[in-house]
């Protein structure tokens, strides 16, 4: 029988225990993964703590994770892949933090991509290319990306820019080279962050949960061009749109960037790898803020 981290019950890190749990079996479309490498994410803590309940009811023997990357171990029914297919997904049913998953998203992984990259890229491009294809932004106008130095935020300022898009990239002291690298012009994120950026804005990306959705709003004058992918109140008041995770939400987000990440035309937030038996550690470096990189957990 394989193995997970399981949620025992919501609660903190420690409720995330390696446990025995039935195989997957591929559905009609589906693969079954053998998994590599498991991307971790912002939303898996609140899942896991249950400040999501209503969105993600969860229950005990749950699996976490929304990527990974691995290689096929099953194939459903019109899926159109092969056993030993080496792939990066996309898992909209979670299952990441285990040995095996099954998942109607998927890509193959190119021999140049680690399988730490390959986890590290499918949640974050599928929310980077969703939130700019709702913002309606076009070359030539000007986004402004809240959040420009995290996972989702620094590849949605790399798509804009490729694609001729002037990108505000409003993000914390430290991260200001790597939002100019990335090819955006930084600003200090705070709370006059629109008095600060010259001439007029077009849209705006928060992928950073800070608040501000109010002035964004105010800013651009069309609060469907204010995405957001944090919730709370603030969304509702300000107008904005909550962009949910949503497979149609950007289907080919994977087709897009990985190839781009093959060729170093993408590059990835900071990685820190740990072993699938550290997954409550990595909750709770997260967590406490102790690291600001892309954690990703490794199966041996």
């Amino acid at each position: 029988m394989p193995h997970a981290i399981v949620i025992t019950e919501f609660g903190g890190p420690d409720v995330l225990q390696w446990r025995e749990v039935p195989p997957p079996e591929p559905q009609p479309g589906e693969v079954v993964i053998r998994v590599k490498a498991a991307g971790v994410g912002p939303t898996d803590l609140h899942i896991r703590a249950g400040q999501l309940a209503s969105v993600f009811p969860q229950r005990a023997g749950d699996i976490l994770g929304f990527e990974a990357a691995g290689v096929v171990e099953a194939v459903g029914d019109g899926a159109g892949a092969a056993v030993g297919d080496e792939v990066s997904a996309l898992l909209p049913a979670q299952g990441g933090y285990g040995e095996l998953v099954s998942t109607p998203v998927w890509y193959p992984k190119p021999p140049s991509v680690s399988w730490v990259d390959a986890a590290a890229l499918p949640a974050s491009a599928e929310a980077a290319v969703g939130t700019l294809l709702q913002s309606r932004t076009a070359a030539g106008e000007t986004l402004v990306v809240l959040g420009a130095g995290g996972s989702v935020g620094s590849i949605v300022v790399q798509l804009a820019h490729a694609n001729g898009i002037r990108v505000v990239g409003a993000a914390r002291q430290r991260d200001a080279g790597l939002v100019r690298e990335l090819g955006g012009e930084f600003v200090a994120h705070g709370d006059t962050v629109f008095d600060r950026i010259n001439g007029p804005v077009d849209a705006v990306i928060d992928a950073a949960g800070r608040g501000g959705l109010a002035d964004a709003v105010e800013a651009v004058g069309d609060p469907t061009r204010v995405i957001t992918l944090t919730g709370g109140p603030e969304v509702a008041a300000s107008g904005a749109l909550m962009s949910h995770p949503d497979p149609d939400r950007a289907p080919g987000a994977l087709a897009l960037t990985t190839p781009m990440l093959a060729d170093g035309t993408l590059r990835l937030k900071q990685r820190r790898v740990l072993p699938v038996a550290q997954a409550a550690e990595a909750h709770r470096l997260l967590e406490s803020g102790e690291t600001h990189d892309k954690l990703v957990l490794t199966f041996d």
